[in-house]
């Protein structure tokens, strides 16, 4: 399939109008802008061998932001339209007030595209989908009679955005997004378990149809089923912790990413306010924030104020050099916006947000890790997490999860809980794989009730002294 031409967002709104209204609300302000989003989405789940759900739903909006110092000023609305652009500009020049703002410098330019401009709703036929996600749904059933129930869902969404600049300059993007997922459920003895498996990118539709990816997923969902049937109560107290490579670094996501988040930090309320230059992991410890990764599906060609996307280091060695920034916490605190200000749609305002958060590999061998673990738990797969940004403290369930002793991975562990806190954890990472991966791209991230799209990683890891909450002593 080939890509679609890449062209502005297409409205009946008149530009030179919409400047000129847009410079109005920002006359005076530090920074602000016009953001014009146009949004398509499609969703078909099969479940229990039939479609559960047959979802297609189109929107397109504005959203008019102007900045004075600490505070913002917003307003949008669904109609894109000369008089609804002037109601908002009202609004959103309530922020200013007396004026006296030095506008910011614009963004810098871009050329590159991290994606292609496809349309993977349009790409397919409805029925293809269909068909292939009842295929799923009876290959799996197929694999292993302990099959009581199959779910399969097939995603699929466009987002055409259009950033305007009081100074003139307009940067547009094209977001293609797909994801397959697929549940598995197994009965043995009365017990029931599940497991899922899945993921997708900034990529066509036609990789997840294909025969050869959705069996290894349908497999991969049956695996973890099965692996569950046989999990034991997991132990409780302090021990050591092997974490897998990939998926499990969404533990790295909500435990420190959230707290380098500039926002926080020019607040003052991230634990690791104030620690720039400052050792804040084991040595050996590099993570960054890097949305220029193409087709993933936390990458971002350019950020919702206009900004490139960049690769942003955010602990090297152990130490703290950087927070991911916005264009606002950026200004009021004397350093470049990083590509970091994202908004789930025109009807929210941006802040600075994660894209593809992960660590980078060592030289250890992940066998040697495991092996080296003489009391504690291996983790490999993890389902929801909380974290509290002011001390960094997590509290993460795994999906996935093994007792091990005298470093032979024993049974698997059911209902094991990670609890800790993010500084903390850093600086008792006593072993680095040399494996590093990324998720299969499947990771929403929520903060302050917007969810975007984000991806995680990192290499297998032993930490010591996480306290596991369990089912048994």
């Amino acid at each position: 399939m080939t890509d679609a031409p890449f062209r502005p967002f297409e409205t009946a709104l008149d530009r030179d109008a919409a400047l000129a209204i847009l410079r109005s609300a920002t006359d005076g302000a530090d920074d602000g802008e016009l953001f014009l989003e146009r949004r398509r989405s499609e969703v078909v789940v099969f479940d229990d061998g039939r479609v559960k759900t047959a979802s297609y739903d189109a929107s397109e909006g504005f959203g008019l932001r102007s900045v004075k110092g600490e505070t913002a000023g917003y307003a949008h609305s669904t109609e894109i339209s000369e008089s609804a652009l002037r109601r908002a500009a009202e609004t959103a020049r309530l922020a200013v007030g007396d004026g006296g703002g030095i506008l910011a410098d614009a963004p810098a330019g871009t050329n590159e595209r991290l994606y292609g401009a496809h349309d993977p709703i349009a790409g397919h036929a409805f029925s293809v989908k269909l068909d292939t996600l009842a295929e799923i749904d009876a290959f799996a059933r197929g694999l292993d009679k302990r099959v009581v129930q199959v779910s399969a869902s097939l995603a699929a969404s466009l987002q055409e955005v259009e950033i305007l600049r009081p100074e003139g300059r307009s940067v547009s993007d094209v977001r293609p997004m797909v994801r397959l997922n697929v549940s598995v459920i197994v009965e043995e003895n009365g017990r029931r378990e599940g497991g899922s498996a899945g993921g997708g990118g900034r990529i066509d539709l036609a990789g997840l149809l294909e025969r050869s990816h959705w069996e290894a997923v349908a497999r991969e969902a049956l695996r973890i089923a099965v692996v569950n049937l046989s999990a034991e109560p997991a132990p409780a107290g302090t021990m050591d912790v092997a974490l897998g490579a990939g998926w499990p670094g969404i533990l790295l996501h909500e435990a420190v990413g959230h707290g380098l988040e500039g926002d926080f930090n020019r607040k003052g309320q991230s634990a690791f306010a104030g620690l720039l230059g400052q050792r804040v992991a084991a040595p050996g410890v590099t993570v960054l924030d890097d949305g220029t990764i193409p087709d993933r599906r936390g990458s971002i060609t350019v950020d919702d104020e206009g900004t490139p996307s960049g690769k942003n280091v955010l602990i090297e060695d152990g130490i703290l050099v950087g927070y991911m920034q916005d264009r606002q916490s950026a200004r009021l605190m004397g350093v470049a916006p990083t590509g970091n200000g994202r908004r789930e749609s025109h009807a929210h305002i941006p802040m600075t947000r994660m894209t593809n958060t992960y660590m980078l590999g060592g030289d250890a061998d992940p066998k040697d890790i495991v092996a080296d673990l003489k009391d504690g738990i291996y983790a490999v797969g993890f389902g929801g997490g909380q974290v509290d940004i002011t001390n960094g403290k997590f509290v993460f369930s795994c999906t996935e999860a093994y007792r091990v002793k005298n470093g032979k991975v024993g049974a698997p562990v059911k209902g094991a809980t990670l609890i800790g806190d993010g500084a903390t954890a850093l600086t008792n990472i006593r072993a680095i794989g040399n494996d590093m991966a990324l998720d299969p791209g499947m990771g929403n991230c929520g903060k302050a009730g917007q969810w975007v799209p984000v991806g995680v990683g990192q290499p297998t890891l032993l930490i010591g002294g996480l306290t596991v909450g369990g089912s048994a002593a």
